[in-house]
């Protein structure tokens, strides 16, 4: 019988814990029953475990296996769509109480960084590159936002200034964030786990939900066993297929590619990355990219609409990496790897209940990581009866996107090519 792994990456390779939990066999019972152990099931059964609830985390192949364990690893904060796009399409409203939120979540990883004292190469500071004058004008128009939400730390650099922190003539300026940040996010989210195994909670890999058991108490079923619960979490993004079939329809699995070079030289590194701060440039189709713990850069790029997994990851993203630092190109590519997540035609996350007692939340549309960390105190206040925050979220329509299962691919893809041809010509 086959062991289930996590794809060959540089974050499973240098992954802190590499225990294989057991599968879930027989009849159990639990409080809380939370499927998938990604950034949001895990933050959310850890918030859960800290509130004293008996939590259990059904996972089908290993903890971080999907988007949490395979991203850039960026803390960036908001949210896909800025607080004045809430606003303007939701309300004052709800955008001033989206608003409240959409810093929280790199608080949220910090602390609990410190808290449980969690290996996951934590560093401070992210830098939004803009490769063109509109962007430039875009950053501007951000730091003036954010910090109206009182947002600080934000610094906007020059043409000449953002070379303090990018070796690479690509840019016309940018906007720090001293408040984001970049971190191992496998080694992050293993952390919380062993965490919330402290506080007596269980996790169960190798062990795929096939169907949930609508009722008081909630049923999630696998292969081997039943896991009986007050309170189901659907917490799976773009790994869960078939368990909510209303919500899915309303959403888009998509791929994102990442290289990790060999470790550089100290001098190499810092002529790349001299602040040791991640990137993100503001292209539709966006590059991203940041040195790990041990010195090699970290470059991602490009999306596959319906999650296909090109045939050749390195000669993709290498030729945008060498775009930026044309000076690599003698850099070995120790690995190359493509991980999904989950967008939504309104690039919102999709937060819901169904009946009385199932949760779900999804679809943070690449701004996961400081996002299903929220998510996840969210879904555990909500839980514990204060819905406040979720009735945010919740109240957010959600539409399918354009062309239904089989249309949906081309003509996102069909956007995305319109976007990226005005970003090359800077309109």
């Amino acid at each position: 019988m086959s062991v289930p792994t996590h794809v060959n990456s540089y974050y499973a390779d240098s992954a802190n814990d590499k225990v294989l939990r057991p599968k879930l066999s027989g009849e159990q019972r639990f409080d809380v029953c939370v499927i998938g152990a990604g950034f949001t099931g895990i933050s959310t059964a850890l918030s859960l475990a800290e509130k004293g609830k008996k939590v259990v985390v059904l996972e089908g192949s290993r903890i971080g296996f999907g988007a949490s364990g395979r991203n850039g690893g960026q803390i960036v904060n908001s949210f896909n769509r800025d607080i004045d796009y809430i606003t303007q399409q939701y309300g004052e409203e709800i955008g001033q109480k989206m608003a409240a939120m959409a810093f929280s979540g790199q608080a949220l990883i910090r602390q609990r960084v410190e808290r449980y004292g969690i290996d996951c190469d934590l560093k401070p500071g992210n830098i939004f590159a803009a490769c063109n004058a509109k962007q430039f004008e875009g950053l501007k128009a951000k730091k003036a936002l954010w910090e109206a939400h009182g947002h600080e730390g934000l610094t906007l650099l020059s043409a000449t200034g953002i070379q303090d922190h990018i070796g690479s003539e690509r840019y016309v300026g940018g906007l720090l964030d001293s408040l984001g940040g970049h971190i191992q996010p496998l080694n992050l989210v293993l952390g919380q786990a062993r965490a919330f195994e402290s506080l007596g909670g269980v996790i169960y890999e190798d062990s795929k939900v096939i169907r949930i058991e609508h009722g008081k108490p909630i049923k999630a079923i696998t292969a081997e066993g039943v896991v009986v619960a007050n309170t189901l979490v659907v917490a799976g993004n773009a790994y869960v297929f078939g368990l909510l079939p209303e919500v899915e329809k309303k959403s888009m699995p998509c791929g994102t590619q990442v290289i990790a070079t060999e470790p550089l030289s100290d001098a190499l590194q810092k002529q790349l990355l001299p602040t040791d701060h991640c990137v993100e440039d503001g292209n539709y189709l966006l590059d991203y990219y940041r040195l790990s713990g041990d010195g090699r850069l970290i470059y991602g790029g490009g999306t596959t609409y319906g999650a296909r997994e090109p045939s050749k990851i390195e000669s993709i993203i290498g030729a945008k990496m060498l775009k930026t630092y044309p000076m690599l190109k003698e850099v070995k590519i120790d690995f190359a790897w493509t991980g999904n997540f989950l967008l939504t035609m309104m690039r919102m996350p999709q937060v819901g209940r169904v009946g009385e007692n199932l949760y779900y939340a999804q679809g943070y549309s690449g701004h996961g990581v400081t996002n299903s960390h929220l998510m996840g105190e969210i879904l555990a206040d909500a839980i514990e009866g204060n819905t406040s925050r979720f009735d945010v979220f919740a109240s957010m329509p959600q539409y399918p996107f354009p062309g239904g299962r089989f249309l949906r691919v081309p003509y996102t893809a069909m956007g995305a090519m319109y976007y990226s041809l005005r970003d090359k010509l800077g309109i």
